[in-house]
């Protein structure tokens, strides 16, 4: 198997359990996928790191017709709100960017994909969100 590297580090690559990390504050729950000093709803500053749900639910997405250089188009591009609490944005994979395919609250869930490869082989996986 390829050496594999995430493509962000709140993306944890489990052998066969890949799923989201977030960092949440211990006294409010305030969840955020970067590093913080202090929590932007109660200004606490202790925090514990918490795995979100791979299930999830669209919000909003908007089909992508116009991208940088080299970046394929049409694609999806959704606000999941994950169950248990959470929201990311990510792309819907494996489905047609067409509106009438796809639903607000639509069930969806992580899949993980390798979104290129360097001179070594070492893969680099991102994630998107696809029909549950």
């Amino acid at each position: 198997m390829a050496n594999r590297i995430a493509m962000v580090d709140y993306l944890i690559l489990d052998q066969g359990d890949e799923h989201l990390v977030a960092t949440m504050c211990s006294s409010c729950g305030a969840l955020y996928f970067d590093r913080r000093n202090a929590c932007g709803h109660c200004g606490k500053t202790e925090f514990t790191t918490t795995r979100l749900s791979t299930d999830g639910r669209v919000r909003a997405f908007t089909i992508v017709k116009r991208a940088a250089p080299g970046v394929p188009t049409p694609y999806v591009s959704a606000v999941v709100d994950l169950e248990g609490g959470g929201a990311v944005k990510a792309n819907l994979v494996n489905i047609d960017p067409d509106p009438d395919k796809i639903e607000l609250g639509m069930p969806v869930r992580l899949t993980t994909f390798v979104a290129g490869r360097d001179d070594d082989g070492t893969e680099a996986i991102a994630f998107g969100f696809e029909r549950a």
